[in-house]
């Protein structure tokens, strides 16, 4: 069993970040091994990993959801335009925020339940859709003139760590432990592995798939006003950048510790190994498109890993049912 748990087709992520770590701290120790570096690259990548926690529950329940940039996109923009223009105070304006995702997450949930569109268009369409709002509440201008008080949100810090770094792990450790740890989980996963055989197993499998993506939109939106208070203005352009990354890291951590089933830590690992590759490039002199080309590398190898991996995971099963089977056939010798 240990052996299992410590092979590298197990936890590869960790193997390559011990190897990141040991390059680049011979390549470049003076930065690479900086305290200031890794401070900055746990907040900096906490927006991404809590984005990526979000994706993991539709991507559970066999739904993709291409919005979840521009959701991402629309919190940031509608927490601007709440605090700069309508004068709502910040816990109101964060809860509508929110509220406004989980909105956007049922609709794009009831497309694909009621009018039985394939997730990858109602959510592709959703994501122009929000695209079109964001420009219609920004005037296609940034929002500025946000209260200090709120950008204290992405800043102030809690023992050395800032506010998004603790949300992000709180986040990730309320949805591992419903997803890992309750029937709702179980209902999740069973959804995601086969829609049909849970129906007729009485798990309801529409709710299931709209509330995951209600889920998704409300951590999303919140990772939206985040991004606006580090900012410390409502940017119209923020949001789709948080896509690929989004999507590399939880195809990633679908081949961790879970054998090909899409998991939370999994994903957060993933996350800091990509950033940890991405910054190490760029300390040694990398040129400034290398993060794009690295997530992009890094989905096409973890979708081809994920897939392999669920093969081989049904053939293995598959292999052990014909055993028993013969050796039923045999009898007793």
């Amino acid at each position: 069993m240990a052996k299992q748990a410590l092979s590298f087709k197990n936890i590869s992520a960790l193997y390559i970040f011990l190897a990141l770590f040991a390059i680049f701290s011979l390549w470049v120790p003076d930065t690479f091994l900086s305290a200031d570096v890794w401070r900055s690259l746990l907040d900096t990548q906490a927006l991404t990993a809590l984005v990526a926690v979000a994706l993991v529950i539709p991507l559970a329940a066999g739904s993709f959801n291409l919005a979840i940039g521009t959701e991402v996109g629309m919190g940031a923009i509608l927490v601007a335009w709440l605090l700069a223009k309508q004068s709502i105070p910040i816990v109101p304006a964060i809860g509508l925020t929110m509220l406004a995702g989980a909105l956007i997450g049922m609709t794009s949930g009831l497309l694909i339940v009621r009018a039985r569109i394939d997730s990858f268009i109602a959510t592709l369409g959703m994501s122009s859709v929000l695209l079109a709002l964001i420009a219609w509440l920004s005037d296609s201008q940034q929002i500025l003139n946000l209260s200090p008080s709120f950008q204290k949100l992405a800043t102030d810090q809690l023992l050395g760590l800032t506010y998004p770094v603790w949300i992000m792990m709180s986040a990730a450790l309320v949805v591992w432990y419903l997803l890992e740890r309750t029937p709702t989980g179980r209902r999740v996963y069973a959804t995601g592995g086969n829609i049909e055989a849970s129906r007729l197993a009485g798990v309801r499998t529409s709710l299931v798939v709209v509330l995951s993506l209600v889920a998704c939109g409300a951590i999303a939106a919140g990772a939206g006003v985040i991004a606006t208070s580090r900012l410390a203005t409502g940017d119209p352009t923020v949001g789709p950048a948080y896509l690929l990354p989004a999507y590399a890291a939880a195809f990633l951590g679908s081949t961790q510790f879970k054998g090909g089933r899409y998991n939370v830590w999994g994903t957060v690992v993933a996350v800091y190994v990509l950033a940890t590759g991405v910054k190490g490039l760029q300390l040694a002199g990398a040129p400034v498109w290398i993060p794009d080309l690295f997530d992009g590398v890094a989905l096409l190898l973890a979708v081809g890993l994920a897939k392999y991996q669920r093969t081989a995971h049904r053939a293995s099963a598959i292999r052990r049912v014909l055993r028993m089977r013969r050796k039923l056939a045999e009898g007793p010798a």
